[in-house]
């Protein structure tokens, strides 16, 4: 005989603000909501160490107890949080249904999907055992604790202008590692940043190693014509080469950008698909903060539960 298959109204695929808060709205209005929360249970705010820009933590919060805390108070209401990684989805019939970990079926009346987005990476030994220490993938996030100090940047594309603009209003000095002989950023976003008298901007360059023993200290950076090293000091190294949208298994069941960002109904959190809603960094590539994945899980449970009232189901 085969198991029955559990059947939810509403499920939450993936954990972090936007999950968590979607939890917290969608327990509290009686959707009795179940959460798979991924591979990175809490986000990437669980690599975050320090967090002083979300509002009600006004000494600032280590990233892992933060979303302990938001863990806490889905649970408080009724939310059934369980490990789990969502591994295919089926959106054919008006019921969905998700298979977790490739074996157990579950079937759900409305899902909502903040599966988040994880940064790229360099892949060098050293921005990992540094990463919380110096090392950063967020400038708006971590940017103040690098106030009339030097930092660094590695990138080329409009984020990493972005990032190195915000910065130099911080900062002292900003050192900026291009590999190539030019941007790949809009015309404007660059002539901004050449435009900046306290950003440097190094063409040709990449990184080979960042420096310190416990925190940055340094970057040994490569030139990639003369084969030159150069060692620079500054105590943060920013990396800015792009995020990727934990998105794939929705691929060809969901509209997503060429990156693979879910595309939603705009000032909604509908998916194309009637009671599929995307929210957090799986959808959003322009904010990318704590407290707007957080708003944007408040929407999708909002959204979900006037749909489960207009099929009948809540």
């Amino acid at each position: 005989m085969s198991e029955k298959v559990e059947h939810v109204k509403c499920l939450i695929i993936g954990s972090g603000p936007a999950g968590y808060t979607a939890a917290i709205y969608a327990a509290r209005a009686d959707m009795a909501p179940l959460m798979f929360q991924g591979l990175q249970p809490g986000g990437q705010l669980t690599i975050t160490n320090d967090v002083e820009n979300y509002p009600g933590y006004p000494d600032g919060i280590n990233g892992p107890q933060m979303m302990i805390d938001f863990q806490k108070q889905a649970e408080r209401f009724g939310t059934d949080v369980r490990f789990g990684l969502i591994t295919k989805v089926d959106f054919t019939g008006p019921v969905h249904k998700v298979w977790v970990d490739e074996k157990t079926e579950i079937t759900a009346d409305s899902i909502i999907i903040s599966t988040g987005a994880a940064a790229k990476w360099l892949g060098i030994e050293s921005e990992q055992r540094l990463n919380g220490f110096g090392v950063s993938a967020c400038a708006v996030c971590d940017g103040f604790f690098f106030k009339n100090q030097d930092v660094l940047i590695v990138g080329a594309g409009d984020t990493a202008a972005e990032e190195a603009t915000y910065l130099s209003k911080l900062c002292k000095k900003v050192t900026m590692l291009v590999r190539k002989e030019e941007f790949r950023a809009s015309k404007i976003m660059a002539d901004r940043v050449l435009n900046t008298p306290n950003i440097e901007v190094l063409f040709n360059h990449e990184t080979v190693e960042v420096l310190g023993a416990n925190a940055v200290e340094g970057v040994l950076a490569k030139n990639n014509k003369t084969g030159e090293e150069t060692t620079i000091t500054c105590t943060g190294f920013f990396v800015a080469i792009g995020h990727k949208p934990n998105t794939d298994i929705f691929k060809g069941w969901l509209d997503m950008d060429q990156t693979g960002y879910l595309i939603v109904e705009p000032g909604t959190s509908k998916t194309k698909i009637p009671g599929v809603f995307a929210s957090g960094d799986a959808a959003d590539k322009v904010y990318r903060q704590a407290v707007t994945a957080a708003g944007t899980g408040c929407m999708a449970a909002l959204d979900a539960e006037r749909y489960l009232t207009e099929i009948g189901k809540h």
